[in-house]
């Protein structure tokens, strides 16, 4: 259900059940403490365009496309050991610190558009892998879901984008 827009309600209108919930329901921002309190109040009962603050975390996010997606800044993920992404890290920062080495996978779990950063902040090998649903996967002049791309050295970076369906490109500082 999407909101009705916009609407001047003018002095003595009566203000209906419909208008309520076509003006002002669907066209507030909900708050609720993180996604299971969410879950919980809203049930299937979401539309395109909902939008919701989560106080667990400071995101505000926006329903489409059958999902949440965080339209607020970027949220920085620290990781020191193997590492598989999730749709919530869509254009987000992981930030992977140690001296071990660690592997990021991807999943084709993104929106086409969406994008995630990996940074390398200590000396440990940084290696990023295409994961499950990925067909499509290609960067440093290379291509193939076996080909694993490596961040060449300590504070450098590395963005996978979702170019298409099923389709993901590595840039930045890396090497096959």
């Amino acid at each position: 259900m999407a909101g009705l827009g916009y609407k001047v309600f003018t002095a003595g209108e009566v203000l209906t059940a419909a208008n309520v919930n076509g003006y002002l329901m669907e066209q507030s921002v909900m708050v609720f403490a993180g996604t299971a309190a969410r879950g919980s109040a809203l049930g299937t009962a979401v539309a395109e365009g909902m939008v919701s603050y989560l106080t667990d975390n400071n995101i505000i996010e926006v329903y489409y496309s059958n999902s949440w997606h965080s339209i607020s800044k970027s949220r920085v993920n620290s990781v020191t050991a193997a590492y598989t992404a999730t749709a919530n890290d869509a254009n987000d920062v992981i930030y992977v610190s140690g001296t071990a080495a660690v592997t990021v996978t991807v999943p084709d779990l993104f929106d086409i558009g969406d994008r995630i950063d990996i940074w390398r902040n200590a000396g440990g090998t940084v290696t990023i892998a295409a994961g499950t649903g990925v067909t499509d996967w290609a960067g440093a002049g290379t291509a193939g879901t076996a080909v694993t791309f490596k961040i060449d050295q300590t504070y450098n970076a590395a963005t996978v984008q979702k170019v298409a369906a099923n389709t993901y490109r590595v840039v930045g500082k890396i090497t096959a």
